[in-house]
């Protein structure tokens, strides 16, 4: 009778599971896994990447794009090691990410080997369910229980298998158990949903701040909006909950905020918060009745105090609170929400039909915008082009992935590697600035080498902007945020891409519809305005005052101004 190793079992199970590819970099401790891969590439796809933290991190983009479980492989010491930030990244944005790495051989572990690290607690915080296999028996029912966790607690799991042990048969001895994850709807108490509709129909200024646990509720979160006359608010996370121009939506909140929003914060008397720890606890209401809706008990009033907190399903919550109120007569809250909200659209509309050179990034985004399909997947990075994304891209249906939480520089290219090959016939951009790009940017050879037609649009004016107008607002002068960046045109072109340098308006929107139009890995790389400023919705006295100390600081040092006598 034919028995199989515990290599080719593992990657039989991932099968099972409905894993179709894996993010890896093939070496020594993991080459008795690689080889059983290579014969199920008409089952399994292995995509080679070219640093271990791009895989992880396109690991953590497909999961939270799609929902399921993102895998990535690497060896012992340094390619685990590599792994760390992208799966950070999963751990704190919730999503299902397994991640499987090689150990030095089960009799050489303790003795200092070559390669060798302490993995089980190095993986330890990162990680919802963290184990070593100890031998091919043990492997079917740990591998089950590891996906079936990351899946249930929206988290990492890790295998860490010694390099011997993929080579050894699985015997008959070996546990069978289940490969499926049980889902469940969940409602809150009775007496906390009847808590929160008194507080709903007493309500005469009501605020939703809608976050990601949101997504997917999108019909069921406008009904409850609409019956109660509430403005929606979205956290970064939540952008793409409802569509930004719907009429309800003013928005987003905080630095990266909208004006609109930041109002209707300053004059709630109540607010709803779904789906969302939002940390930014500053611009949120200093005496509004607070209702929190969350699928996790230990997210309610974790950074806020509340008055009810509602544990349940955001969806399944929302149908019976609908229903269980009537509908809200007085809409003058709104109305006004609203009316605040087309004149902050004329303001960017403004913003974006700026021709001068260099570029202003707002002018690109508009330009995407004309270009973006309505279900074109958004890989956005970490930066000032967060803030450019998050006030001038209007989310129709499109997905948007991001690093939210631990909002990690480079996430952008490894996204939109996940979400090309979780989407191959739609339209992928990758919306990077030029920090960002380069930390990751060796992996657009992988779109080539995949033939992954994603578009990269870098932003690109030769800074860290975010940190250099950061440093400014405490009344320092810029310091080691200036960049000294290739031609990415250029670049994308030697790696067998498409590459075109934006210098010019008219430039920018030929430059992306050729981009799409060829299907072709790409890289658009657009000079942009190193001094436009990322200024929040609303200027904080403080933030004001530091800034003029900065731009005096930094005129004295340059001697443009002379001291008065004595």
């Amino acid at each position: 009778m034919f028995k199989q190793t515990a290599g080719e079992k593992l990657i039989d199970m991932l099968i099972e599971w409905g894993v179709d590819h894996i993010y890896g970099m093939p070496g020594d401790s993991i080459n008795s896994l690689i080889e059983p891969l290579r014969k199920a590439q008409d089952k399994i796809k292995f995509i080679q990447v070219r640093h271990e933290e791009a895989g992880a991190l396109a690991a953590a983009a497909y999961a939270k794009l799609t929902g399921k479980l993102g895998v990535c492989m690497a060896i012992a010491g340094p390619g685990a090691i590599h792994l760390l930030n992208g799966l950070y990244d999963a751990k704190l944005d919730h999503a299902p990410v397994l991640a499987i790495t090689g150990q030095v051989e089960s009799d050489l572990i303790g003795t200092d080997s070559f390669q060798e690290v302490n993995l089980e607690r190095m993986f330890d915080d990162v990680a919802v369910y963290n184990q070593r296999i100890m031998s091919a028996e043990q492997l079917p029912a740990v591998v089950n229980q590891a996906i079936r966790t990351a899946y249930a607690k929206k988290g990492v799991s890790v295998l860490t298998i010694p390099d011997d042990i993929p080579r050894f048969e699985v015997g008959k001895e070996a546990r069978v158990t289940a490969q499926f994850t049980a889902k469940q709807v969940v409602l809150p108490m009775k007496d906390d949903l009847l808590n929160a509709n008194k507080i709903l129909e007493e309500a005469a200024k009501p605020v939703i701040l809608a976050g990601r646990g949101a997504h997917g509720h999108r019909d069921t979160l406008l009904s409850f909006a609409e019956k109660i006359g509430a403005p929606v608010v979205l956290t970064l996370p939540g952008k793409g909950v409802i569509p930004d121009k719907h009429p309800y939506c003013i928005g987003g909140l905080g630095l990266i905020g909208t004006k609109p929003s930041y109002e209707a914060m300053l004059e709630a008397d109540t607010l709803i918060m779904i789906g969302t720890s939002f940390p930014f606890t500053a611009f949120l209401p200093e005496h509004a009745k607070t209702i929190h809706l969350d699928i996790d008990p230990a997210q309610i009033g974790k950074r806020y105090p509340v008055d009810v907190g509602l544990a349940g399903d955001a969806g399944a919550t929302l149908s019976w609170l609908t229903d269980h109120l009537a509908t809200k007569e007085d809409r003058s809250f709104l109305e006004k929400s609203q009316d605040r909200m087309k004149h902050w659209l004329a303001k960017l509309d403004h913003q974006e039909e700026d021709g001068s050179v260099p570029l202003k990034p707002q002018r690109v985004i508009h330009a995407l915008q004309e270009v973006a399909a309505d279900d074109a997947v958004l890989s956005v990075d970490v930066g000032n082009v967060t803030v450019w994304m998050a006030r001038h891209f209007h989310i129709t249906h499109q997905s948007f992935v991001i690093s939210s939480w631990l909002a990690t520089l480079g996430c952008g290219l490894p996204g939109a590697l996940a979400g090309q090959i979780a989407h191959p016939d739609k339209q992928v951009f990758a919306v990077c600035g030029d920090g960002g790009f380069a930390m990751t940017m060796a992996d657009f050879v992988t779109a080539v080498k995949y033939e992954l037609p994603i578009v990269v649009i870098v932003l690109n004016n030769h800074k860290i902007a975010m940190i250099k107008f950061e440093q400014e607002v405490m009344g320092n002068i810029e310091f080691g945020t200036n960049l000294q960046n290739p031609d990415f045109a250029r670049y994308a072109e030697a790696c067998g891409g498409d590459g075109y340098r934006v210098e010019r308006p008219e430039q920018l929107l030929p430059a992306i519809q050729q981009a799409v139009q060829n299907r072709k890995a790409c890289i658009i790389d657009v000079l942009v305005d190193p001094e436009e400023a990322p200024m929040p919705a609303k200027i904080q006295f403080s933030q004001a005052a530091g800034y003029t100390k900065h731009m005096i600081k930094e005129l004295f040092e340059e001697g443009k101004i002379d001291l008065p006598p004595l």
